[in-house]
């Protein structure tokens, strides 16, 4: 198999391709990172999560936040059903930590502002 791919891991943008024949190989990348970048694309994807999450007795209804590190792909979709049933309450700080390790991936929820408390 040959799949081709666009590096995401900075802004320099490599056109990749991949050959994946029991072993994987990739020709394209200018770095370390994307070798890492297209093996992890093959055999199992990761994205960053960025979301909002609701927030009780705060000037704003709703904090942003993401995840710390990459979560696997196909888990987004249960990551963001397990999120939407969250409400946290006032204050938050940018950085606090919303939830440890979501779903046993190893990544935290992180707040990435801060929501104060209403008077």
């Amino acid at each position: 198999m040959i799949k081709k791919m666009t590096c995401i891991s900075c802004p320099i943008g490599c056109e990749l391709t991949v050959f994946v024949n029991g072993e994987i190989k990739v020709e394209g990348n200018r770095c370390p990172r994307g070798l890492e970048y297209a093996k992890n694309e093959v055999t199992n994807p990761k994205r960053i999560l960025t979301i909002s999450v609701k927030v009780e007795d705060g000037v704003m209804e709703l904090v942003s936040a993401k995840t710390d590190k990459p979560v696997p792909k196909k888990m987004l979709h249960e990551i963001i059903e397990y999120i939407k049933g969250l409400k946290i309450k006032a204050p938050v700080k940018r950085g606090d930590i919303i939830v440890n390790d979501i779903l046993s991936t190893g990544a935290n929820l992180v707040a990435t502002r801060t929501v104060l408390k209403k008077d």
